[in-house]
């Protein structure tokens, strides 16, 4: 969930920051970094205020420089939350951006992933996007020891 720890210190979001560059991944605008031939990336869940945070981007390009493909999806479609938005408190805002919604959302992402020959998936979030992340991890560590054994 998004608590106001999340939300104390908004960013100043920029659609260009990074040494990275944006495009379709399972269907969602994603900023990525690295080489697109990796077989390891990570899928990096920002929080509430999006895919266009500079330090989540940042963040992207170390994991990038350490081998690894990093993908950052737009799961709110380009609608973060803003903090100066009084008639769209965090609470409703998230009634149209449930993190079961990101989990969702990332399935395709994922599958995109594996047809360019991406082995391994890896996913961290960030408060949203943890409990996303998560649900993700929790499930292929269910598939492994349950369906795959």
């Amino acid at each position: 969930m998004a608590g106001p720890q999340c939300c104390a210190h908004p960013p100043t979001l920029n659609p260009s920051s990074g040494a990275g560059h944006v495009e379709k991944v399972g269907g969602l605008d994603s900023y990525v970094s690295g080489s697109p031939d990796s077989k390891l990336a990570i899928l990096l869940v920002s929080d509430v205020y999006g895919y266009e945070a500079p330090n989540l981007r940042k963040l992207a390009d170390k994991i990038a420089a350490a081998g690894f493909y990093a993908v950052v999806p737009d799961f709110f479609y380009g609608d973060p939350f803003a903090r100066d938005n009084a008639e769209r408190p965090i609470q409703v805002w998230l009634k149209d951006h449930g993190a079961h919604k990101g989990f969702e959302d990332a399935k395709p992402v994922i599958e995109a992933l594996n047809t360019k020959g991406v082995s391994a998936v890896g996913a961290v979030g960030f408060c949203w996007g943890g409990r996303t992340s998560f649900s993700y991890v929790k499930t292929v560590m269910y598939a492994r020891n349950h369906i795959f054994n």
